[in-house]
């Protein structure tokens, strides 16, 4: 067997059909550099849940601080390059895209997350007591914050979000399609969902870009909140359904549609296959 052989058909691969992630300036971010910040973003919500630390009032200063500079700095770093990436997609050019700018519009970009953290705490308290008041089975809002899928898989969404309408490109979509892979639940970072959001079991979860959550909202597992179509010139359009504040939709029913409203405290069952709009308090079952 000859190996240099073998090499040169894969640096030949390399040459034909491209997707190789360099380290220069025009280098794709990276994958695993944001997963890393994305749990920094998450033990900064939930300090000595995520990770072993020694936490008192005395060093909880000094540790949230080194924190927060190691997640600016990365975080910086690799908007940084989507943000390069994608205007060199966009134009075609590469050497009149400016570095510096596009590291000033990174580093604001990162800081205001951090600015957003308190609020995505807020947020994220809400949810864990939807959490703890849906469900029999939880015993402390400790235990959910350490063990439920649901609500790691909304933090991200949360933090994904926020970069998403800050206009970040790529990142968001690494951060929640990890999460995805780690609980079964696929939140797209465009979606817009409310407060105290509950997912119970989760796995099998989808929610689609457009979609519009509102407040109270309780889902189950194998819920699609998905499109009737997929194809490309609705890219732009709203696709995906709006379900309004208090409702409830069990265990693999499919609402399809960017039409589509599901009226408030409206409840949707089991295995049901909803294509148009139901009025305020509903109750939709399988036929």
């Amino acid at each position: 067997m000859n190996i240099d052989m073998l090499i040169d058909g894969i640096l030949d691969s390399y040459d034909r059909y491209g997707l190789v992630n360099r380290s220069d300036t025009q280098a794709f971010p990276n994958r695993q550099n944001v997963v890393n910040v994305l749990s920094d973003l998450q033990t900064l919500v939930f300090p000595g849940f995520r990770v072993a630390e020694d936490i008192d009032p005395i060093n909880l200063r000094y540790i949230t601080g080194q924190r927060v500079n190691s997640i600016i700095a990365h975080l910086t770093r690799e908007i940084q390059k989507a943000l390069i990436y994608t205007k060199a997609q966009e134009t075609g050019e590469v050497e009149n895209i400016q570095e510096s700018h596009c590291f000033k519009l990174a580093e604001q970009t990162a800081v205001a997350l951090i600015e957003e953290i308190p609020e995505i705490r807020r947020k994220i308290q809400l949810d864990t007591l939807a959490t703890y008041g849906g469900d029999p089975a939880a015993k402390s809002n400790e235990e959910i914050i350490l063990s439920y899928p649901g609500l790691e898989a909304i933090l991200v969404y949360r933090i994904a979000h926020f970069l998403y309408k800050s206009g970040v490109p790529i990142i968001p979509r690494i951060m929640t399609e990890h999460v995805h892979g780690k609980t079964g639940i696929d939140i797209h970072p465009g979606a817009s969902i409310g407060e105290s959001f509950f997912i119970d079991h989760g796995t099998g979860v989808v929610i689609g870009e457009t979609c519009v959550i509102g407040n109270n909202v309780k889902i189950y597992q194998g819920v699609t909140l998905g499109a009737l179509s997929v194809k490309k010139t609705l890219q732009n359009k709203k696709r995906h359904p709006t379900i309004e504040d208090d409702v409830t939709i069990y265990a693999n029913a499919t609402i399809l549609g960017g039409e589509t409203v599901i009226g408030r405290g409206s409840t949707i069952g089991g295995n049901t296959w909803v294509t148009e709009s139901v009025p305020a308090g509903s109750v939709i079952t399988q036929g």
